[in-house]
């Protein structure tokens, strides 16, 4: 696992073989990449990252410029593992929690404009996470929120709903508000 594209480029993420993840795979991150560099601007950016496990996809808005990142997981060596490499990165802008990602949602006030979320596949409650992330406050308003999934579940009649992109076996759903509301 490495970063793709940045002040980081090519550096790898090397994470102990005991993290219970499931990292999104590099072909997936750099297709994601791809068509969020047609839509924003990385460099004034707030991002959330939600189930953040190895940090992979924090550490890729890091790299690309964003001014801070949030890494939020339920998992202590997962949270060790990102802010080991902040430090070898030399990142300061990142900050690594450990929190279940649900309870997070529903207790921060601080405003991001991306939020994305790569929960586990089989974890129950995924499908109400788009709902969740709308109704709290965590969301600016004219921020996008990201959900990384499997094929098992289509977000295409959410109001909130933008597109969707595959990757192999890596689903990506985008939401903004005022889609189909």
């Amino acid at each position: 696992m490495r970063i793709i594209s940045g002040i980081y480029r090519g550096r790898p993420l090397q994470p102990p073989m005991n993290l219970p993840v499931r990292p999104t795979t590099d072909f997936a991150k750099e297709g994601l990449f791809n068509v969020l560099n047609n839509m924003i601007d990385f460099e004034s950016l707030r991002i959330l990252d939600l189930f953040t496990g190895t940090g992979s996809i924090a550490f890729e808005f890091l790299s690309r410029g964003a001014i801070e990142v949030m890494a939020v997981d339920s998992n202590h060596r997962c949270v060790d593992f990102i802010k080991k490499n902040a430090i070898l990165f030399g990142a300061t802008n990142i900050q690594a929690v450990k929190s279940n990602s649900f309870v997070f949602i529903k207790h921060m006030a601080a405003k991001y404009d991306l939020i994305f979320a790569d929960p586990p596949y089989d974890l129950d409650g995924i499908e109400a996470l788009p709902d969740l992330i709308f109704s709290s406050s965590l969301l600016a308003d004219d921020g996008m929120f990201v959900m990384e999934h499997s094929s098992g579940y289509s977000f295409e009649k959410h109001a909130c709903f933008d597109s969707h992109r595959r990757y192999g076996s890596v689903n990506f759903s985008f939401f903004k508000r005022g889609i189909g509301q």
